[in-house]
């Protein structure tokens, strides 16, 4: 996997081949960080959630290009200590990734100590699971202001329902991968907090 844009552009990292993972084409990440640029600017200080994160792309490519910190969901034990050691392998400090070996189900239905600036949700095909992590997404504050949700999802899955506080901004199709993006309401309602203990 080859980080394409900035600080870590061009920087080869391993990959693992696992049953289910499909990393993102490069067009297709290219694509999707011209259209998050293009929107927040270049990523700049962002809080980045990678949710069934695979390889890590999404996450480490946010972070190349200038997001502050990237946590990244990935179930698969293997994957998940490939993602750690790679963002080891660019050099970045424990302040700025934590890798979570869990289902992502079951990490989202906590309530987080704080909200995301950006959330990449990139599904197994065919599991009908897009929904129900949109509705924890939303439900469970793990959206901070002015929030991005983008999904990548099979071309032929046409989604027509999410949140409410959920705006939809772009449904763009890359040959068998479509591409969908989310921003929360400017007149939605306060996302709920995060509760302390």
């Amino acid at each position: 996997m080859r980080i394409l844009g900035g600080e870590f552009k061009g920087r080869d990292l391993p990959t693992l081949d696992a049953k289910g993972c499909r990393p993102a084409m490069a067009k297709v990440r290219k694509s999707l960080f011209d259209m998050l640029a293009a929107r927040r600017g270049a990523l700049r200080g962002a809080r980045v959630l990678d949710v069934f994160a695979g390889t890590g792309g999404l996450g480490l490519e946010a972070v190349s290009r200038g997001a502050a910190f990237a946590a990244f969901v990935e179930r698969d034990r293997a994957l998940a200590r490939r993602i750690a050691d790679n963002c080891r392998r660019l050099g970045l400090s424990p302040a700025r990734f934590a890798v979570h070996n869990q289902d992502a189900l079951k990490l989202l239905v906590k309530q987080p100590d704080h909200g995301y600036d950006i959330v990449f949700v990139d599904p197994p095909y065919g599991q009908d699971l897009l929904a129900p992590v949109l509705a924890l997404l939303a439900e469970r504050g793990w959206l901070g202001p002015g929030a991005m949700v983008t999904a990548e999802v099979e071309a032929r899955l046409v989604v027509t329902d999410w949140p409410a506080l959920l705006e939809l901004e772009l449904d763009r199709t890359y040959g068998q991968t479509r591409i969908y993006v989310w921003t929360i309401k400017a007149s939605s309602p306060s996302i709920p907090e995060p509760s302390t203990p």
